[in-house]
């Protein structure tokens, strides 16, 4: 796996939200630090260094105008994007004065704001943008998650959506069991025996996938879970 990711402060207090973009961007080669409410979140800022913020603006304790202001106190430069479930010119022109980059309106996309962090980034550090491709070497084989891309060799495969998050969910653990209800949550949001059954059918063609490399095996654990293995 490659070393030197982007490194993203997350100040958003909706539990499900918070945590949905945690593994998301996560998934999509950042190190992402999430905090639930503004003070929290300043002070995570003022003790790391962070490459990226993406702020609520409607928190407790503190709100996200505030926090970018102090923010831009400490770094005239780091880029901030707003999450708001507002839309009115008044709070986007404040924001903008206090120097935030971007304004996303709730609900959104995943992909959209995954696509502005990036274009942000390519913007303000041409080179940082090449930290936030994550691959993974599975042997002989070449996991690019972000194209969901195989490569053996000179010879390339794409991998489906959910194939491509199952596989980055086991090579981000290999080695280690990951359960069966933490996979479906995170690739289906939810669990039961069709969707169970579904797993079972990914899984399969991901073995058919890594069957050019001998030393990976992904076995079914009865009860337990999915580990990927790989024999160094």
């Amino acid at each position: 796996m490659k070393e030197g990711k982007s490194k993203i402060l997350l100040a958003e207090d909706d539990t499900n939200l918070g945590f949905l973009l945690l593994e998301f961007l996560g998934t999509n080669g950042f190190d992402v630090k999430l905090y639930r409410d503004g003070i929290s979140a300043l002070a995570g800022f003022t003790n790391s260094i962070f490459d990226f913020c993406i702020l609520d603006v409607m928190m407790p304790l503190m709100d996200g105008f505030t926090l970018a202001e102090k923010i831009r106190i400490q770094n005239k430069t780091v880029p901030i994007v707003f999450l708001t479930a507002r839309s009115m010119k008044d709070d986007k022109l404040k924001g903008f004065r206090i120097g935030i980059d971007d304004y996303i309106t709730k609900p959104f996309d995943e992909d959209e704001l995954l696509f502005r962090v990036q274009s942000i980034l390519k913007r303000v550090n041409p080179d940082q943008a090449n930290k936030n491709r994550l691959i993974y070497k599975l042997g002989i084989i070449s996991f690019d998650v972000k194209n969901q891309e195989l490569k053996i060799e000179n010879k390339s495969q794409r991998l489906t959506s959910k194939e491509s998050k199952i596989l980055a969910i086991l090579a981000k653990s290999k080695n280690n069991i990951i359960s069966r209800d933490d996979i479906m949550k995170e690739v289906w949001g939810e669990t039961d025996y069709f969707i169970g059954r579904s797993l079972d059918v990914f899984i399969s063609k991901l073995r058919r996938h890594l069957s050019a490399e001998s030393k990976i095996k992904i076995e079914t654990i009865p009860t337990v879970g999915v580990i990927l293995s790989i024999k160094e």
